[in-house]
């Protein structure tokens, strides 16, 4: 055989090979995002994820600076009829009542205990803050951590009778597991509680407590009874939404994420400050459009408007204007939940 022509036999049987590594790598890409329909959500995902991890692509991004960050209310669970933690807030006001007399006639405590869903919203952010600020401090730590976990094992969603930590979406979950197989470290960095979100990430989303970015009150260091404590305080330390999300990534995480994952006008500036790093960059957007399995709102693309998660039209446009991904739960996703 010519020189020619064994080259030319080499070269085929490369590319050859080349054509069944990268089948074969999408198939199994495929495989880990079951729950995912096949469409442009799914291929922005995997396309992205192929080219960061290729050492011959231009876009090869090492494993040290694959940083992926994901909202949690309303990205990786649901968010509806209220935010999680403020379900645990209400029901610790009443937990707590008898110890306060003062709170029969007292607002925001007064509409939470004659259950005034409307003088509650009337209340606002205000009403809100003093509601976690009542239920949240006082006591160590880990006496949260108890309160929490305690919590978790026995309160169910009032619309869908199951625990809160069975809501969680299947596509999200699976989508971080792909991540994680391919060399990212995953981050939650959310408006929750930094220590409501803690006690049960690792479990249900296989993210360690120290890759939880969230918002969070003051804590000192005391001795009580000898024994070594940090008491929570009923103070704001940090509220981790909105313009301070890449404040706190900045502040926690110390690298700029290549990629992000919100729901809502409050993750616009985290996936704003992703996309502003060189590079291949992916920012996505859940959008909630499936009000049979889950709920449907916005107000963007005529969608009912909300209190809690709410996704503008602006956010919708930018998303449009920018190139992000927005994944429509109704058209993206087979099933929701991983509990079904």
């Amino acid at each position: 055989m010519s020189f020619e022509k064994n080259m030319k036999k080499k070269y085929l049987q490369m590319l050859a090979a080349l054509i069944l590594v990268t089948t074969g790598n999408m198939a199994a890409a495929r495989d880990q995002l079951a729950s995912w329909n096949d469409g442009a959500s799914k291929s922005a995902i995997i396309s992205f994820v192929e080219r960061v991890t290729n050492e011959d692509s231009p876009d090869f991004v090492p494993v040290p600076e694959r940083i992926a960050t994901f909202d949690n209310d309303g990205t990786l669970w649901t968010e509806h009829p209220m935010y999680t933690q403020l379900a645990f807030a209400l029901d610790r006001v009443k937990v707590l009542a008898p110890q306060h007399p003062e709170w029969k006639t007292t607002q925001p405590f007064q509409a939470v205990l004659e259950n005034d869903i409307q003088s509650l919203a009337a209340a606002g952010e205000k009403g809100l803050l003093e509601l976690v600020m009542a239920t949240h401090s006082g006591m160590s730590t880990a006496e949260f951590e108890a309160i929490v976990i305690d919590w978790f094992k026995t309160a169910r969603d009032p619309r869908f009778k199951r625990p809160y930590t069975a809501l969680t979406f299947k596509p999200m979950v699976e989508l971080m597991a792909y991540l994680r197989e391919n060399g990212f470290k995953t981050y939650i960095v959310s408006g929750g509680g930094i220590e409501f979100m803690r006690p049960m990430t690792e479990q249900v989303y296989g993210i360690p407590p120290e890759q939880v970015v969230g918002s969070s009150i003051k804590t000192k260091f005391e001795v009580r009874n000898g024994k070594p404590e940090l008491v929570r305080l009923p103070e704001i330390n940090f509220i981790d939404d909105k313009a301070d999300k890449p404040v706190g990534i900045n502040a926690f995480i110390g690298r700029r994420p290549i990629a992000a994952f919100g729901n809502s006008d409050g993750d616009r500036q985290m996936l704003e400050w992703t996309a502003a790093g060189g590079g291949a960059r992916l920012m996505m957007l859940v959008f909630h459009d499936d009000a049979d399995r889950e709920y449907a709102y916005g107000p963007a693309n005529g969608q009912p408007d909300t209190k809690f998660g709410s996704f503008s039209q602006s956010t919708m446009d930018e998303a449009t204007k920018s190139g992000w991904v927005v994944i429509s739960m109704k058209n993206d996703w087979k099933q929701v939940f991983a509990s079904e």
